[in-house]
């Protein structure tokens, strides 16, 4: 029996993969936390294999709760659950000692299995990311992609998604995360989300470099 302890804000989502999870007889849900210092709590007292932890947490967040949590129950493997996607986050997780990363879109049987890999000491990457840095892997390698200083920008936001490229034109507009996700009929964290797998595809440092970008891409004059 594989005992794992869910760590996510959205209590939906936490209800949502514990009964998933129900399905498999041998992963049991020992526990749920809102955020990091919940998890360091509980583990205190709740014996757990693996924790299945979002990065975005109030409070204490992923990035946070790794080093102490890593300190403090050794024996205790993390498995990554996140929309964040970029290759930095991926980076940043697994360096702090994550044994995995799952992207929430992932089928539940990715999950599980993805559960049960970590849960047993070895490492694992969901498909899309692993994908992902590969094909970017191939591509530094044989040159492509190299710009110039001067589209340096543009070719930085070459791989936003349509969505992200419609939230990086509202953010050039001026507009805040709240106005954005009522003009695009969703959450605002959903629009915090965008916003910072934008500024890490980009490696802008500010408003006024992501306006640049816009620019540069043809998205606003």
């Amino acid at each position: 029996m594989t005992r794992i302890l869910l760590a996510d804000d959205h209590t939906i989502l936490r209800d949502g993969i514990r009964a998933l999870l129900s399905a498999d007889a041998d992963l049991d849900v020992v526990g749920e936390a809102g955020n990091g210092a919940e998890v360091l709590a509980m583990l205190e007292t709740t014996p757990a294999d693996v924790v299945l932890m979002d990065v975005q947490m109030p409070v204490m967040d992923g990035f946070a709760t790794m080093p102490e949590l890593r300190r403090r129950f050794p024996e205790v493997h993390v498995l990554v659950l996140t929309m964040l996607d970029h290759e930095n986050y991926v980076a940043r997780m697994l360096e702090a000692g994550a044994l995995g990363y799952v992207l929430k879109n992932a089928a539940i049987s990715e999950i599980t299995y993805a559960i049960r890999t970590v849960a047993s000491g070895s490492p694992f990457l969901c498909t899309e990311i692993g994908l992902n840095m590969l094909y970017k892997a191939v591509a530094n390698s044989s040159g492509v992609g190299s710009a110039s200083s001067d589209d340096g920008a543009a070719h930085a936001g070459a791989d936003l998604t349509a969505r992200e490229l419609e939230v990086l034109k509202l953010i050039a507009e001026g507009l805040t995360n709240g106005e954005i996700a009522d003009k695009l009929f969703t959450s605002k964290r959903t629009i915090e989300t965008h916003r910072q797998n934008i500024i890490a595809k980009t490696q802008a440092k500010n408003t006024a470099a992501l306006i640049k970008l816009a620019v540069s891409r043809g998205l606003i004059s």
